[in-house]
């Protein structure tokens, strides 16, 4: 009996530690912070112009796309399922990105369409050299111990941030702009594709989870044509989709302590503007300070929290 209480002696400690971490994770309300929609980047506002639409046109269009095709919210609500995320998080970004990046297409099978026509002998490459000669460099050594796709891009993203943005190295200058703006853009002027509109840098990023979870082939940085095909593919961008979604919901969990996963607003927010773990970071810091109580959704996830009960009913 003895030997057996400082069994349940500890068995009771790490039962109390389990139930205040699990109390110390604090649930983001529903519902938008902001009563009224924060200004829309005039970008998506010239765009939404040049191709004489709206934004509400635009709405309609995705929200009767998902209504209207049962294999695609099936599909939805199963790969949802595999990673563990409310499907409605799923449903945000779709019609965040169709509302206010590019029009929906009328049908799930003009997604295999397009997404058949990407052939061709391209690269991701800046100013004649390649992303994985570039990543080579001295410079990127201290992310080679970085286990995993997430981490290890993670870190060449940040080494591109502090050392090559805006500067000129070894006699090349660089744009002041972002690591997937400049070096993963061989042909379009656009920066994500498909039904997911997927960054090729942020499928990079999520390659080793949509292997593990999905079972799709690991994608590489060398085989641009092979990025290209996986994003436009209506399936494999539906596992990158959740993927993204996956990952923002932990981030915010283990870094800031909240939970988000029941505002589809905020998954819909960080969807559109990545990054998730330097913007739960910047969250944590500025709550400890006093500055913020809640994480904030931008235009993009406000309409998603205020059509919120119309987006639910299309599952």
């Amino acid at each position: 009996m003895r030997q057996f209480l400082p069994v349940l002696a500890l068995a009771a400690a790490l039962f109390v530690q389990s139930q205040t971490t699990a109390l110390a994770i604090d649930v983001v309300p529903p519902g938008n912070r902001n009563a009224e929609q924060p200004a829309i980047p005039g970008a998506s506002t010239r765009r939404t112009k040049a191709g004489k639409t709206s934004f509400d046109a635009k709405y309609e269009k995705v929200r009767d796309l998902i209504a209207n095709d049962r294999q695609l919210t099936g599909k939805i609500k199963s790969t949802a399922a595999k990673y563990g995320i409310d499907p409605i998080h799923m449903v945000g970004a779709i019609v965040g990105e169709h509302t206010y990046n590019v029009d929906a297409y009328d049908r799930l099978q003009s997604y295999y369409v397009k997404a058949a026509s990407y052939t061709g002998n391209f690269r991701f490459a800046y100013d004649g050299e390649a992303v994985g000669d570039f990543v080579a460099r001295p410079e990127f050594s201290q992310c080679a111990s970085k286990k995993g796709s997430y981490a290890l891009w993670i870190c060449r993203e940040g080494v591109w941030n502090k050392t090559f943005k805006g500067r000129t190295v070894g006699g090349t200058s660089y744009p002041n702009n972002r690591f997937s703006a400049v070096f993963f853009q061989p042909f379009y002027a656009g920066q994500t594709f498909g039904l997911g509109q997927i960054n090729p840098l942020t499928a990079l990023t999520l390659t080793d989870d949509v292997a593990r979870i999905s079972g799709y082939d690991r994608l590489d940085e060398n085989d641009a044509a092979g990025v290209y095909q996986a994003i436009m593919d209506p399936d494999i961008s539906l596992a990158y989709m959740a993927a993204a979604i996956r990952r923002s919901i932990d981030a915010y969990r283990k870094i800031a302590g909240v939970d988000i996963s029941k505002n589809p607003g905020l998954t819909a927010t960080l969807y559109n503007i990545g990054n998730p773990d330097a913007r739960a970071a910047a969250f944590a810091a500025r709550r400890a300070e006093g500055g913020a109580t809640w994480p904030e959704e931008n235009y993009y996830g406000w309409l998603i929290n205020d059509k919120l009960a119309e987006l639910r009913g299309l599952l």
